[in-house]
């Protein structure tokens, strides 16, 4: 039996330390928690089985379910036979890490391409503009530059998302062989 409690020792402290560390994925550490317990399962759980295991509430079960489950950490599946939702957790962390960086870094670059797009026009409006005095349009012109700068950043952040989702990424940074 002193196996088994080594055993579970192990797997616990890496569940702590992926609760501690799962704000990174803006999630709880009782999410952490679940992942982890989960992750060392050798068969996909219901969220009986889960708050059983884990001693929380169904509801803060079934948020935390959702939450992985949003960030494709956890998957439902189906089993024959079994009527309640079974779920599993992503065992691919490459992956995982991969969808979240890429729908998080997708976001923010379209919201802050198209607010570049309406400042640049407004901006090249305003030099335009034969009312606009001398000193206005110098600093257009410097903000221009900033903006078409900052802009070109979003491409080339466009362009590292793209090599995570295509997995060209690991051309460069290839993942350890097992």
């Amino acid at each position: 039996m002193e196996d088994m409690e080594q055993l579970d020792k192990a797997r616990e402290r890496i569940i702590e330390t992926i609760a501690q560390n799962i704000h990174l994925y803006g999630l709880t550490p009782s999410a952490g928690r679940l992942y982890g317990m989960m992750f060392f399962q050798r068969k996909p759980l219901t969220l009986d089985e889960m708050k059983e295991e884990l001693g929380m509430s169904k509801t803060s079960m079934s948020t935390s379910v959702r939450a992985l489950s949003d960030l494709k950490m956890v998957e439902r599946v189906w089993k024959k036979g079994v009527r309640k939702d079974l779920y599993q957790a992503e065992e691919d962390w490459y992956q995982s890490f991969i969808d979240l960086f890429s729908t998080k870094w997708e976001s923010a670059i379209s919201v802050h391409k198209i607010e570049i797009k309406k400042s640049l026009a407004e901006l090249k409006k305003l030099v335009s503009d034969e009312h606009t005095s001398e000193d206005v349009i110098e600093l257009a012109r410097v903000d221009i530059e900033k903006l078409e700068y900052i802009y070109a950043y979003f491409e080339w952040l466009e362009r590292v998302v793209e090599s995570f989702e295509s997995h060209e990424i690991f051309d460069f940074v290839p993942k350890k062989k097992e």
